[in-house]
């Protein structure tokens, strides 16, 4: 199965892992990132501590936990690529609804482009039957 159909079919949460340039990290709930064509991952992230880290060092984890009574998903291990904050764009790939004055509350956006290096299962190593 290809990462952009189990992303589409399985429900669940996720966690994007991220470490600053000295290593302190940090970990926040994301959404499931949205899977390009060539199989780059995006991520649309506001001016917080998640995107700090990125631009300081472009390595990142993101964790999908899958719905259900056992310890299921995988792992997601990325290196960033590019940034954009063409705010059409953007627009475009949002998908939260919040009205415009809400939106621009919540401060500026970044679309953060990812290259999937690996995937592992949530727990151990191995495969997971998923490919890019």
């Amino acid at each position: 199965m290809k990462l952009s159909e189990y992303m589409d079919n399985v429900s669940g949460k996720g966690v994007l892992a991220t470490a600053d340039a000295e290593g302190k990290v940090d970990a926040a709930i994301y959404s499931k990132p949205q899977i390009l064509e060539d199989g780059t991952l995006v991520f649309i992230m506001r001016d917080h501590l998640t995107h700090h880290n990125i631009v300081s060092n472009p390595h990142a984890t993101y964790l999908f936990i899958e719905e259900g009574p056992h310890y299921k998903g995988i792992r997601l291990f990325l290196k960033k690529t590019n940034e954009n904050t063409d705010h059409e764009l953007i627009s475009a790939m949002t998908r939260r609804n919040l009205t415009p004055e809400q939106d621009k509350a919540r401060g500026p956006k970044f679309l953060v482009y990812f290259a999937l290096e690996k995937i592992l299962p949530l727990i151990g190593s191995g495969e997971t039957g998923i490919e890019k």
